[in-house]
């Protein structure tokens, strides 16, 4: 609970959770000693750990996996971590400051390639109040369709389902066929694992989850009546919601449920 707090009181600016750099009085050796992937700190680089902290943080910039810990909670049908209000108030800065329509007058130095020119596409980091960093972390610039989807699902299952549906269109856009494959939303390599962080929109517009131990369905759709993918470890099929009446069509194995819960 100590945690939350400070968390909820320290990291937080008012509008969205930011970062406190500091390297002196940690448990941490000096970083400027320790041997990373980054390699050693060189002169000019030492003088800015004083000036700024250590190399690769974002400090006061806005992170689109800021709150990536409450997504997985909401994935999980765990209750939010932190403040719901906090919460929501970081993923509208993200679809405010980090979702950029044209990318034409964005300078991206790592691997363009994945969100480039009159593209659009929600940035990593950016820092909408000033205090960018000299070296902040190496790919605050790029685009993730990764990141992309955890935010616009996190958006939706908190209710802002038009928010989340603007980064959903930004990510399709660019993935339409044309220029990439939509079926490869590639980054650290082809078909990368991230990605599939997509399937949270199944969950977040319908609300459907499954609860084995309880043998509980879940459903709190944010789009009304709907039919839907379901999978569990016993079987899979369609959950439907039809004038408020839940159904499920177990197309393959079996899954047991006692109970169905509608929000």
């Amino acid at each position: 609970m100590l945690g939350k707090k400070l968390i909820e009181s320290e990291l937080y600016d008012g509008e969205y959770f930011i970062q406190k750099i500091q390297f002196k009085g940690l448990n941490a050796k000096d970083p400027t000693t320790e041997k990373s992937f980054g390699g050693e700190y060189s002169a000019e680089a030492k003088d800015l750990l004083e000036k700024e902290g250590p190399k690769y943080q974002y400090g006061k910039g806005c992170l689109s996996d800021g709150v990536l810990g409450a997504w997985i909670a909401k994935m999980c049908g765990l209750k939010d971590p932190m403040d719901a209000s906090k919460i929501k108030s970081h993923l509208l800065a993200i679809h405010k400051y980090n979702l950029k329509e044209n990318l034409s007058e964005h300078a991206n130095p790592q691997r363009p390639s994945f969100a480039v020119g009159e593209e659009g596409g929600l940035l990593l980091c950016t820092w909408p109040k000033g205090g960018k960093l000299s070296l902040p972390f190496v790919y605050s610039d790029e685009v993730w369709t990764g990141i992309e989807h955890q935010v616009a699902s996190h958006l939706m299952a908190m209710g802002y389902v038009k928010e989340g549906l603007d980064v959903v269109r930004a990510s399709r856009d660019r993935y339409n066929g044309k220029v990439r494959n939509p079926f490869n939303e590639y980054e650290c390599g082809h078909w990368y694992a991230r990605a599939l962080s997509s399937y949270g929109y199944l969950q977040a517009l319908t609300g459907v989850r499954y609860d084995a131990v309880e043998k509980k369905l879940y459903v709190d759709s944010k789009i009304g009546d709907f039919t839907s993918f379901i999978s569990c470890e016993t079987g899979f099929g369609t959950v439907s919601q039809k004038m408020g009446k839940i159904s499920v069509n177990v197309v393959y194995g079996k899954i047991d449920i006692d109970k169905t819960v509608a929000a």
